[in-house]
């Protein structure tokens, strides 16, 4: 070379230099963050790609820790139900102890009233004191809210789950199709004879009793003799004119029966065996299921069950809204309708356990209708009997809710975390071993471009050589 204004070979060697550099620092970046990709430059469409992922993974971990703490809640009402369960067996062996009234004494049975009161102080405590975060949650507090229900058709609305778009009141329309029915007898050949004395067995779903009706005896008559032990037969009996007998089922349904069978004497009722209907109910156009005037009404956006009044046993329709309420939990990685989920979590006061057939549980108190020194200690065992039921199936729901929702979400999530994870693995963290070796190789060129650069440099001076010639 004879030019010195312009070293092409150390131009070369720069650029070379540079490039090798830059690559240097790139595997040196790589190895020190542990990351593939540690800027949009790296590769701009795996990026995209790994930043989605990424997103996901921050998603089904927050919903992993949403599942788990609603698993807390539910586990806080669930001890809580499970004291009142065994708060309730106690009452119901207390009531039991009462009803063997020969062979208590009246301080006796003070005694076992005193206790019924406290049990039913401590249920009233723990529905009020249960809470979770400073959340009340067996007081009511966490039951749905609805509006527009009338007290006229419906006896008792309880919404166990309802799913309310961004909190926008839904509408229930409760259609009858087909009116429930008691099972009924008729006997229609009016008073008795004077010489015909009769003994029937009437029997229906609480039990069956044996009457003996005298000779000349009045259809008025033997319906005051049924209508005496309706309680312990669950039958009862009124009168159409001077001839005609009606045995009723006391409550409306397919389960209710009444029997009657004529022991001696002359009785011919127009049928001795009957059972009764249950009504045919819509909620929302969707059939539902009926026991009587009981309505139970299942979808993935509603859980309703229903207690008709007889008022509304007729073909027609009725409508209320649900206005919100319900413990609400956001079970997916993503903020949406299908990933929330809510369950209604009633109030178990005394006040609020029963129903407004028979009673409430608070009325076993020390001066109610129907506490151990009353004569209703019949109405008092169906009460409890209901309260037990309550509070078990709403430990079933609860329980049902933990394993077949919470548990199951999270084993779906943890397996989608683990395969998301791996995927945004593979896009974006770095090889150690291939990123090792590629950096020894960048070490080793830029050794090597350093020392040509230094030989390319040096080339020129070779001119000098013509000068001092």
């Amino acid at each position: 070379m004879s030019r010195i204004n312009t070293n092409i070979s150390s131009l070369q060697a720069i650029h070379r230099l540079t490039k090798n550099n830059a690559d240097l620092s790139m595997r040196m970046q790589r190895l020190s963050s542990g990351l593939k990709i540690n800027s949009g430059k790296d590769a701009p469409a795996a990026l995209i790609a790994s930043e989605t992922l990424r997103s996901e993974i921050a998603g089904l971990n927050q919903a992993m820790d949403n599942n788990g703490r609603a698993g807390n809640v539910i586990n806080t009402a669930e001890g809580a139900l499970s004291e009142v369960s065994a708060l309730l067996l106690q009452i119901e062996s207390l009531t039991n102890e009462a009803a063997n009234k020969g062979a208590l004494s009246p301080e006796e049975i003070a005694a076992n009233q005193l206790q019924v009161d406290s049990i039913l102080s401590s249920i009233n405590r723990i529905s009020n004191t249960t809470q979770f975060n400073g959340v009340k949650l067996l007081n009511g507090a966490l039951d749905y809210t609805t509006s527009g229900v009338s007290s006229t058709n419906f006896g008792k609305v309880q919404i166990n789950s309802a799913r309310l778009p961004d909190g926008t009141p839904v509408n229930v329309v409760v259609a009858v199709t087909q009116s429930a029915q008691t099972a009924q007898i008729a006997y229609t050949s009016g008073t008795l004879s004077a010489n015909n004395v009769v003994t029937v067995q009437v029997t229906g779903n609480r039990g069956a009793e044996q009457l003996s009706f005298k000779g000349g005896t009045t259809v008025a008559a033997m319906a005051a003799a049924i209508n005496m032990v309706k309680n312990a037969t669950g039958v009862s009996a009124t009168t159409s004119g001077a001839s005609s007998l009606l045995l009723n089922s006391i409550e409306f349904g397919s389960r209710q029966y009444v029997s009657l069978t004529t022991v001696s004497g002359t009785f011919n009722p127009l049928a001795t065996y009957d059972a009764g209907r249950d009504a045919s109910v819509t909620v929302n156009g969707a059939a539902a299921q009926s026991d009587g005037l009981s309505v139970n009404y299942r979808s993935n956006n509603l859980d309703v069950e229903l207690q008709m009044k007889a008022a509304f046993n007729t073909v027609g329709n009725s409508s209320f809204y649900i206005t919100g309420g319900g413990a609400q939990f956001n079970l997916g990685p993503k903020v949406t309708e299908t990933d929330k989920a809510s369950i209604g979590l009633g109030s178990v006061a005394a006040g609020s356990l029963g129903d407004n057939i028979d009673g409430y549980l608070s009325s076993l108190a020390s001066g109610a209708v129907n506490s151990l020194s009353s004569k209703n200690l019949v109405t008092a065992q169906r009460i409890i009997d209901k309260a037990i039921k309550q509070v078990a199936t709403l430990r079933g729901r609860l329980g049902a809710f933990q394993k077949e929702v919470l548990e199951s979400n999270i084993n779906s999530l943890s397996v989608a975390l683990e395969n998301v994870t791996a995927s945004e693995s593979a896009i974006r963290d770095a090889d150690f071993a291939s990123e090792t070796a590629a950096m020894t190789r960048a070490q080793i060129l830029v050794q090597a471009n350093t020392s040509v650069l230094a030989q390319a440099n040096a080339t020129p001076q070779s001119v000098l050589a013509l000068l001092r010639g």
